[in-house]
């Protein structure tokens, strides 16, 4: 009988070895950086929605006073339209979650007022870099006058800015910062927004009322006190300019005459005299008679304090009703 064999086969698998892992590539560090400053440069442009109420004042301050009517008109402006130009701010260098805004004040005043968000560009900003922003914003736009650009010139001489930096910001040369901060430094902040922009004034004018304020120490006095009349403020700024120099330049009216004494009495209803009444310049007295006053001046002497007070309060009382 035939032996079944076994048949024995040895198939040999052959096993292709896997393709290697590409290496990590490795970023060099410097590529690293300037990747890192594309995205802060993209992030920097890109135009942000901000609410208005995070938002704080930084700098110095650019305008003397808003406008009422122009600013109305922005608002009028952005409420038709929507908000065409962003502002520029800087994360608040305290707060977290806040920001401080670089230019664009009357923009985000207008946009506020209508309770909307404001599109703006977000910087990293330190103190230097944000006034040589402002500045060189503030030196494209045409509607900032004369004075607004001389008042932030000392703004910046007094937040210890040297002048070549004062001229960088404002992208004029040296004697022209000189020429500004003679005038800017001669009137407070206060005293400039009481004018105005005065947008049609310009420095040789400004000038004259420096030298005016200057050579009489008188004139400033004149043209404070007309500052505060109310009719001061229904004008233009321009025309509050003009008027602040005319009171400037007016001599100081000749005192008036002292009026002559007046004397008249009281008495009573059968013709009895009660007291004497003077008025001079120096005063008003009043006198009692001792004779035949049964008195009464004895006692108007004991109650002087307690009647004086009471007039006096009725006075204060028909001052406040008229």
């Amino acid at each position: 009988m035939a032996r079944k064999g076994i048949l024995s086969t040895n198939i040999q698998t052959k096993t292709t070895p896997s393709a290697p892992k590409p290496k990590a590539r490795l970023i060099p560090q410097g590529a690293v950086g300037a990747l890192q400053s594309s995205l802060t440069r993209i992030q920097e442009n890109a135009v942000q929605e901000i609410d208005p109420a995070l938002i704080d004042n930084a700098g110095v301050e650019d305008r003397l006073g808003m406008d009422s009517a122009a600013l109305r008109q922005l608002r009028e402006s952005i409420q038709t339209y929507g908000q065409q130009v962003p502002v520029l701010l800087r994360p608040h260098p305290e707060v977290a979650g806040r920001y401080e805004i670089v230019y664009g004040r009357r923009r985000l005043m207008a946009i506020k007022s209508l309770g909307l968000p404001v599109k703006a560009m977000i910087r990293q900003l330190d103190d230097h870099a944000l006034i040589m922003a402002q500045g060189q914003e503030n030196t494209s736009r045409q509607d900032l006058s004369f004075i607004e650009k001389a008042n932030f010139a000392a703004q910046l001489q007094d937040a210890g800015y040297d002048r070549p930096t004062i001229a960088a910001a404002l992208s004029i040369d040296l004697p022209m910062v000189s020429r500004m901060l003679k005038v800017g430094t001669a009137f407070s902040t206060d005293f400039l927004r009481q004018i105005g922009s005065a947008p049609s004034i310009g420095r040789e004018r400004w000038m004259m009322l420096v030298k005016l304020f200057a050579s009489d120490p008188s004139a400033q006095s004149r043209a404070a006190a007309y500052m505060n009349v109310p009719d001061f403020l229904s004008l233009t700024s321009d025309e509050r300019f003009e008027a602040v120099l005319a009171r400037a330049k007016s001599v100081k009216a000749a005192k008036a005459p002292a009026p002559s004494p007046t004397k008249r009495q009281v008495t009573t209803q059968d013709g009895t005299p009660l007291a004497d009444i003077k008025t001079s310049a120096k005063g008003t007295s009043l006198t009692f008679p001792a004779k035949g006053s049964d008195g009464f001046d004895a006692w108007i002497n004991a109650h002087a304090e307690t009647l004086v007070k009471e007039l006096h309060d009725r006075w204060e009382k028909d001052r406040s009703e008229d």
